[in-house]
């Protein structure tokens, strides 16, 4: 009896952090989107494609440029981040709200995470999609569209926190939504309205002086004019602007997430 007692393997420490619980957290998330490439990661590529195909042919040779840079060099980066900032919502938002209607949201409160390891896990995986989707986008139309890379620093800055933005409001949205139509509503009449409306097909600084202001609230508009000015380096706003809108923006999020997920707002019984 002693020793089959002295066989078993000592308790794993788990330490200040639960790196190995962050991880297979994180690892179920990409793992959500991966098996599903076609759907999650190349259709958003598609769409994007899709996109710039038909302003292509609407505008014809009637729009050829946006001051000095070819119309379809200026949209691309657009069409880009849009992409991003569906799919990062969408990742983790519906990771939530699944696991919340099939009762197995538990699954994931249950084992040793904090509340900021299981934020940084589930963001962690949405950004990932992000990145992915963004990749994929950029490879596909720079077969068609002569992309030239202006900041790389700029590129990857505004992709990664993008991403890692979107993905944290999917996660609040996703465990405030009590059904798949909360998640539709905002999607469709926040979401989206403010990835159109932020410049993503056109340079703000053709708006009228009230719309441009309103513009310069919008953090939407400095994700996608910081991201373009990494490939053609001009920005209808300030760079650094963008910048720090998007740390502080990020930091937010992840306080209401973490809050939320300290509390067990909407997770608990």
């Amino acid at each position: 009896m002693d020793s089959a007692v002295t066989s078993f393997s000592p308790a794993r420490r788990i330490g200040a952090v639960n790196w190995l619980g962050v991880y297979t957290l994180y690892t179920k998330e990409v793992q959500r989107f991966t098996k599903l490439a076609a759907q999650t990661v190349f259709s958003p590529a598609v769409t994007g494609l899709l996109f710039l195909a038909v302003f292509s042919l609407a505008f014809g040779r009637s729009l050829e440029t946006v001051g000095d840079v070819p119309y379809l060099v200026f949209l691309a980066p657009g069409l880009v981040i849009m992409a991003v900032i569906q799919n990062a919502f969408a990742n983790t938002s519906s990771t939530l709200i699944i696991s919340k209607l099939q009762g197995n949201i538990v699954d994931v409160l249950m084992p040793p995470l904090s509340p900021g390891e299981l934020v940084f896990g589930f963001a962690l995986g949405g950004a990932t999609r992000g990145v992915f989707v963004a990749a994929v986008t950029i490879a596909a139309m720079a077969i068609f569209v002569p992309l030239e890379v202006h900041s790389l620093a700029a590129i990857i800055f505004f992709i990664v926190a993008t991403a890692l933005a979107l993905s944290l409001l999917g996660l609040m949205v996703g465990v405030w939504a009590d059904k798949f139509d909360n998640i539709a509503f905002i999607s469709n009449f926040a979401i989206t309205p403010l990835a159109f409306l932020s410049g993503t097909f056109y340079s703000v600084e053709r708006l009228p002086k009230l719309w441009r202001t309103i513009s310069d609230l919008d953090p939407f508009f400095y994700m996608i004019d910081g991201f373009r000015y990494g490939f053609i380096g001009h920005a209808d706003g300030s760079v650094a602007v963008g910048v720090v809108v998007l740390v502080v923006l990020n930091a937010a999020l992840w306080f209401g997430c973490y809050v939320m997920f300290a509390r067990g707002y909407k997770l608990k019984a």
